[in-house]
Formats: structure tokens, C-alpha cells, sequence
């Protein structure tokens, strides 16, 4: 027994009871556990399923209370989730493997952003002598923050021409309900801000890619930016984004808390396998036990994140489209 341990180091979060309350949610998390993804990436998938639970569960209350009536929420739900298992490689498809690159194995990996354009502009940033190693390691996270953005258009986009196509095919334009028409529409306009938040985003990686960092950027980190870039030009007054611009401000410093124990989750995980090799009994059970507390202050971090993410850009959403 103690042989097959050495030999197959096992993260003490195999061997914890149900993680979710709803049964489909353990079979994705026992999935993924099985995809041998890196701890980093495990405790933010713990996160966004732990975000997508919340979010069923409170459906399934609107649902009784019968507010749901359009389907608008369940469609919703059902994209959320598509959107998380291509995220992370769990829809079965190869061409959405996740390749698990992490800057902080080798500051020199360049796989894992699946677009040439931005390996190029990668690629560009690393030999041009213009920025730090912190510069280099936060330009990577914006570049991954970026792909992420494209894949999850992607899935959308497909999921919406999915339905498109069972409306044509089921429902004649005339039978087509007023609320339906609407949903699609807004489902289009939402598509329409995404593609637009992706090419700002690669315009701005194009830019610091070719001149740096300036020192004058207000905020740092990929999701702040998106959103305050959002929030200006929705239709808060001056007061309100003043208030907006305070809270993204506590919100990034909530973000750089969690990379910090990512990255100390990462090193531990690394540590672990090695006393793992070596063999030293004592030494292990300690190093698990900070493993551990490690990764559950990663998710429970991530979950915050997310959580606080969510809500922003729910108000930056409705500050869009109160002007419409």
C-alpha cells in the first residue's frame, strides 16, 4: 500500500467526500480529477462550479415561484456550463483539451494561447528586452485572459446558431413568440459586446506587447480592465463610476491575494512530489497538510473572485443596457 502511494502521489483533495451538492456537478469534478489538470486549475474549476451551483440552485427556486417563464435563466444556466467545460477540457472534444501551461514552471512557454496571433505578439514581448519578469508573468496572465475570452465566444456563438437553427426548423417565423424574438436579441447583443470587449482587448495586448508597460494604467489586472473599460462607457453618472473605480480597486486587490496563493499552491504541489520521491514519512504528512490548507484557500479565494466578478459585471451589464 504504502509502495503504491509513494509511487502515485495523490493530492489529499482525491480523497474528499462529495464536493457539490448536486450529483452532475461530482461526476465533472471526479471527471476533471481524473484529467490529471494542475492544482491551480482544479481549485478554479472547484470555484466555478461551486458559482454554477449557487446559481441552479437559485433557479430552481425562481422556477417554483414560476419567474422563469421565458426559459431565459435555464438557457443561461446551460451556456454557463458549456462555457466551464470547454474551459477546462471536460465536453470531450480534442480540439478543447486544455493544455495546462503555467508561467511559473518556465517563464518561456508559448503553447496553450491557441491563436498564432497572440504567440507572435508573445513571442515579441519576451525578446524585446522591455519588460521585467513581473511584466513578462502579468502579460502571460493577460494573454490566457484573452484566450479565455475567445473560447468562451466561441461556445456561445455555437450554442446560439444551435438554437437558431431547432427555431427554424421547429417554429415558423409567425408562430415565433414575442418573448422568444427578445431573448434572441438580447442574446445577439450580448455576443456583440463580447466581440467587442475581445478586439479592445487585443488591440491593448498589441499595443504593450510592441511599447511595455506605461506607468499611467490605472488598473493591472485583464478583468479589471475589461470592466472599467465597460463601466466608462456605460450610462453611470459621474458619481456612480467614481464609486465603481473604488470598488474595482478592492476588487483587484482581492484578485492579487488569490494569485499570490495560487502560485503558493503551485510551489507547495511541486515540493509535495518531491518529498513524495524521497520518501521521508514525517516530512510528507506535513507537507500535505500544507498542501491542503493550500488548496482550500485557493478555492475558497476563487470562489470570492468569481463571485465578486459576477456581481460587477451584472452592473456594468444593466448600466449598458438601461441606455438602450
Amino acid at each position: 500500500k504504502y509502495s503504491r502511494e509513494k509511487n502515485e502521489p495523490a493530492p489529499p483533495s482525491k480523497r474528499e467526500p462529495e464536493a457539490f451538492r448536486m450529483e452532475k456537478l461530482n461526476q465533472l469534478w471526479q471527471k476533471a480529477q481524473r484529467l490529471h489538470l494542475s492544482p491551480v486549475k482544479l481549485a478554479e474549476l472547484h470555484a466555478d462550479l461551486k458559482i454554477q451551483e449557487r446559481d441552479e440552485l437559485g433557479w430552481k427556486k425562481l422556477k417554483l415561484e414560476g419567474l422563469d417563464e421565458d426559459g431565459e435563466k435555464e438557457a443561461r444556466l446551460i451556456r454557463n456550463l458549456q462555457v466551464i467545460l470547454a474551459k477546462y477540457g471536460l465536453d470531450g472534444r480534442k480540439d478543447t483539451q486544455v493544455v495546462d501551461t503555467n508561467y511559473l514552471q518556465d517563464g518561456t512557454q508559448d503553447e496553450g494561447l491557441e491563436d498564432p496571433r497572440l504567440e507572435k505578439l508573445w513571442h515579441k514581448a519576451k525578446t524585446s528586452g522591455k519588460f521585467s519578469s513581473e511584466e513578462l508573468e502579468k502579460l502571460w496572465r493577460e494573454l490566457k485572459h484573452h484566450t479565455e475570452k475567445v473560447r468562451e465566444y466561441n461556445v456561445l456563438l455555437e450554442t446560439l446558431s444551435r438554437t437558431e437553427e431547432i427555431h427554424k426548423n421547429v417554429i415558423s417565423p409567425s408562430d415565433m413568440s414575442r418573448i422568444e424574438e427578445e431573448v434572441l436579441q438580447s442574446r445577439h447583443a450580448e455576443l456583440k459586446d463580447k466581440l467587442r470587449s475581445i478586439n479592445q482587448g487585443f488591440d491593448r495586448l498589441r499595443k504593450v506587447s510592441h511599447q511595455g508597460y506605461s506607468s499611467e494604467n490605472e488598473f493591472e489586472e485583464p478583468r479589471v480592465i475589461d470592466l472599467w473599460d465597460m463601466a466608462k462607457s456605460a450610462n453611470f453618472t459621474k458619481k456612480e463610476l467614481e464609486s465603481f473605480r473604488e470598488e474595482l480597486k478592492h476588487f483587484e486587490a482581492k484578485i492579487e491575494k488569490h494569485n499570490h496563493y495560487q502560485k503558493q499552491l503551485e510551489l507547495s504541489h511541486q515540493k509535495l512530489q518531491h518529498v513524495e520521491s524521497t520518501g521521508d514519512r514525517e516530512h510528507l504528512s506535513r507537507s500535505r497538510e500544507k498542501y491542503a490548507l493550500l488548496e482550500e484557500k485557493a478555492k475558497e479565494l476563487g470562489y470570492k473572485v468569481k463571485k465578486h466578478l459576477q456581481d460587477l459585471a451584472g452592473r456594468v451589464s444593466r448600466g449598458r443596457h438601461n441606455e438602450l
